[in-house]
């Protein structure tokens, strides 16, 4: 949709695939890592200056309201809503259109994906599964490593290399991480080389390719905790996993099931990276949308697309419902006390 406007993303795109030059691509992504190492001096100098939101002395904050800003900020989401709801209205209309735009009838033929190309509905379901496996591991990898960048104790450098590195991924192209799985994997001498072509593969390259925003926001979670929780536990000779267990994992319960949702809906939907590793038996419902399309099945593209708009709809559904059963038992702090 870029028309003639070029981005350094697109640049690797054309080398790689357009004219097969591997070189030229990969001087391209070593240039998009400077953006990555300017962002991270920037977020440890921000992060220097936040302070604990839950202490001894907490006291949940009220905002106090403004009618006439909040009637604004409501006008304003109402045209941000209607326009993206005309865009699904679109998308939903080409699904059940028959033969756009000489037959306008509606029906459900669009949806036999077996008789597509791209992989069927076996597509559909590999992404679920996909998406599922992304989210809870990813969420367990994600909030681990943040809790031993914040609460960690003895780490030196190593703390500050591991922030640096989870922050790269949200500089590196998918393309690009794409390319980098295939020249590792692929190899022969890999001993890791049975990784290749299966799920697994597909959820470790989901995984890194979202990490950063759910790093940052996991550790901004953390950041709310004051250190004393840590030094507390240790003066009465309490191991660090059951003050985890019991204080840091219920605390940054939103934060958690936040990240485990954002990592769900974007492997859903994500195409950069998995696009290069997927085999006959994992095709993705992502992929196959852009598969249909390059075969001139629009119709049927656009309702796989919509498929993967109400599975990521209904999981957001449940998130919701699940949260606020979890976050009425283990939320109470942030509840305003009535005088």
């Amino acid at each position: 949709i870029g028309g003639d406007f070029n981005v350094l993303a697109t640049d690797i795109y054309k080398q790689v695939i357009g004219q097969q030059n591997f070189e030229m691509g990969a001087v391209v992504s070593m240039v998009l890592l400077l953006p990555a190492g300017l962002a991270f001096v920037v977020d440890r100098i921000v992060q220097k200056k936040q302070v604990a939101l839950l202490s001894a002395r907490a006291v949940p904050l009220e905002p106090l309201p403004n009618k006439r800003f909040d009637n604004l900020m409501l006008t304003y989401s109402i045209i941000i809503s209607i326009f993206i709801l005309g865009i699904l209205g679109v998308c939903q209309f080409a699904a059940l259109v028959k033969f756009f735009p000489y037959n306008l009838s509606l029906g459900f033929s669009n949806y036999q994906f077996d008789l597509m190309d791209g992989g069927g509905w076996d597509s559909y379901f590999n992404s679920i599964e996909m998406a599922s496996y992304t989210a809870v591991f990813g969420t367990i990898v994600v909030f681990a490593g943040a809790y031993l960048v914040e609460k960690g104790q003895g780490l030196g450098p190593i703390r500050g290399a591991f922030q640096f590195l989870a922050m790269l991924p949200m500089a590196i192209p998918g393309l690009v991480l794409g390319l980098a799985y295939i020249f590792f994997f692929n190899a022969p001498s890999n001993p890791l080389n049975f990784l290749y072509h299966t799920m697994a593969i597909l959820v470790i390259s989901t995984i890194i390719h979202f990490y950063t925003v759910s790093h940052l926001t996991a550790t901004t979670a953390l950041k709310q905790m004051d250190s004393q929780f840590e030094s507390v536990a240790a003066s009465l000779k309490q191991p660090f996993y059951r003050t985890f267990l019991r204080v840091t994992v219920p605390v940054c319960t939103p934060a958690i099931l936040d990240i485990s949702i954002y990592l769900f809906v974007n492997a859903m939907t994500t195409v950069s990276a998995v696009v290069f590793l997927y085999s006959p038996h994992t095709t993705l419902a992502s992929v196959a949308v852009l598969n249909m399309d390059d075969a001139g099945d629009i119709a049927p593209a656009a309702a796989m697309g919509m498929m993967i708009f109400y599975t990521a709809a209904g999981v957001k559904i449940l998130h919701y419902l699940l949260s606020r059963g979890i976050e009425a038992r283990t939320q109470a702090w942030r509840v305003a006390v009535a005088e």
